[in-house]
């Protein structure tokens, strides 16, 4: 069974002795990874105890971070605890102004009509 901490729980770890973090509403205790980490241990002990997702996400760890990190999975946050994250939002489908679906031709008419105005500007001022 897999076990359930909360935030509080989470934000006791937060020390070179022991430091845990947040990402994606999963525990990780990255203790022993501290001096391992590419970036340095004081990127992971500054925020130690607190939430990491965004940071994760926004410096692009590669897959093979990824896996690695789940070998010093603990558990989940508590269900009354989670986070919903930018990543989890499903986007909203985008509609037209007036309601109706543009189809292929309607969005090719702009740039048609930019053309034949460059064409004809270009013959007025060059003959």
């Amino acid at each position: 069974m897999t076990r359930k901490l909360t935030r509080a729980e989470v934000s006791e770890h937060n020390s070179n002795k022991s430091a845990w973090i947040i990402i994606g509403n999963k525990v990780f205790d990255v203790t022993k990874f501290l001096d391992e980490h590419p970036g340095g241990c004081e990127v992971l002990l500054e925020k130690a105890g607190e939430d990491r997702t965004e940071a994760f996400e926004d410096v692009g760890h590669s897959t093979d971070a990824r896996e690695m990190r789940e070998q010093y999975y603990v558990g989940d946050i508590v269900d009354e605890e989670k986070e919903l994250y930018s990543y989890d939002k499903k986007p909203t489908p985008v509609t037209s102004t007036s309601g109706k679906d543009n189809n292929g031709l309607e969005s090719l008419i702009y740039p048609g009509l930019l053309i034949v105005c460059a064409i004809l500007l270009y013959y007025l001022f060059m003959a």
